[in-house]
C-alpha cells in the first residue's frame, strides 16, 4: 500500500481531529505549490488574499467564503507548525472527554467567533480606522478548543517538558492573558481573534453544562452537507460487534475500539436524553457488555 492510499484510509477512518489536521496540512501544501507556480511564471500570488479574511466588510461581500477559509490557511511553516501542535495536543484532551461532533463545532464556530471579534474591532475601534488587515490561521479555533476543555475539566494536569505539571485552567488562563497583552505589541488582529475563539469555548461549555449543545444544529447541517463529499468531517461508523475474529494488528484493534467507544457514547447520550427504556435490545446488550 503506497503513502497516498494510507493517507486516504486514515482520513476516511480517523477521528475529527485527524481530519482537521489533514485539511490544514492539505491547504498549506496546495497554497504553497500554487504560490511557487505563480512565482516561477512571474505572476502575483493572489491565493493568500483570496482565502484570508479581510477587515474591510465590503471586501467580504466579494469573498463571502473567507470567514471559513481563513481558519485553515497558513502561509508560513512555523505558523502552521505551532497551530497544528496546539490543535493536536488540546484536541486529544478534548476527545478524551467529549466527542467528534463537539470538536468540529467548537473548531468551526470558535473560528467564526474569532472572525466576528476581529471584524468588530477593526470596524469599530478608533485605532484601526485607517488599517486594512488580513486574518489567517487556525489559532482562534485552537483557543476555542483549549478554553472549552479547560472549563470542562479545569483540574486536569498537563506535564510540560523542563517546566513541570500545571492544571489545564492555568494554561488556558496564561494563553488568554498573553493574547490580551500582545494586542498592543504585535499582531493585534490575530490576538483579538484568539479572544473571540476563547469566548466561544467558554460559552459553549457553560451552555453544555446546562444541557444545551450550541453546536448541535450546526453539526447536523454540516453532516448532511458532507454526505455528498463522503463525510468530510464525520468519521464513518462501520462498527460490527463480533467476537469470532481477532484483530489482525494494532491499527485494526484501535480502530475497532474507537468505533465501539463512539457507539457507547451515542448510547449514553441517548440514555441521558430519553432514558434507559428508549434503548433497543441490541443497544442494551452492548451497554451491558461494556459494563461488565
Amino acid at each position: 500500500m503506497d503513502i497516498f492510499d494510507d493517507i486516504k484510509r486514515t482520513f476516511k477512518e480517523g477521528s475529527a481531529l485527524t481530519r482537521l489536521i489533514y485539511i490544514n496540512l492539505g491547504v498549506f501544501l496546495v497554497v504553497s505549490i500554487i504560490g511557487v507556480a505563480l512565482y516561477l511564471s512571474g505572476q502575483p500570488n493572489f491565493i493568500a488574499d483570496w482565502l484570508s479574511l479581510p477587515s474591510d466588510t465590503s471586501e467580504i461581500l466579494k469573498k463571502p467564503w473567507t470567514p471559513v477559509t481563513y481558519m485553515f490557511l497558513h502561509t508560513g511553516f512555523l505558523h502552521l507548525l505551532f497551530n497544528i501542535l496546539g490543535l493536536y495536543w488540546f484536541g486529544k484532551l478534548f476527545l478524551y472527554r467529549l466527542d467528534n461532533d463537539k470538536l468540529i463545532s467548537v473548531y468551526l464556530l470558535g473560528g467564526l467567533s474569532g472572525a466576528a471579534f476581529y471584524l468588530l474591532a477593526y470596524n469599530l475601534l478608533p485605532v484601526f480606522q485607517s488599517v486594512n488587515g488580513l486574518l489567517m490561521g487556525a489559532s482562534a479555533s485552537v483557543f476555542a478548543i483549549l478554553v472549552a476543555i479547560a472549563f470542562y475539566d479545569p483540574n486536569q494536569e498537563i506535564r510540560l517538558s523542563f517546566i513541570g505539571s500545571f492544571q489545564l485552567k492555568y494554561i488556558a488562563m496564561f494563553y488568554v492573558l498573553l493574547s490580551v497583552v500582545e494586542i498592543s505589541a504585535s499582531n493585534p488582529g490575530g490576538n483579538i481573534a484568539h479572544l473571540g475563539g476563547a469566548f466561544w469555548g467558554w460559552l459553549y461549555i457553560i451552555q453544555l453544562r446546562k444541557g444545551k449543545d450550541l453546536g448541535d444544529g450546526f453539526v447536523k447541517i454540516l453532516n448532511r452537507i458532507s454526505v455528498g463529499f463522503t463525510g468530510l468531517f464525520k468519521p464513518k461508523n462501520n462498527m460490527k460487534v463480533t467476537h469470532k475474529q481477532t484483530p489482525r494488528d494494532d491499527y485494526e484493534y484501535n480502530k475497532l475500539k474507537h468505533a465501539e467507544q463512539e457507539e457507547i457514547n451515542r448510547i449514553l447520550e441517548k440514555v441521558g436524553k430519553s432514558g434507559y427504556d428508549s434503548l433497543s435490545k441490541k443497544e442494551k446488550e452492548l451497554l451491558f457488555r461494556q459494563g461488565k
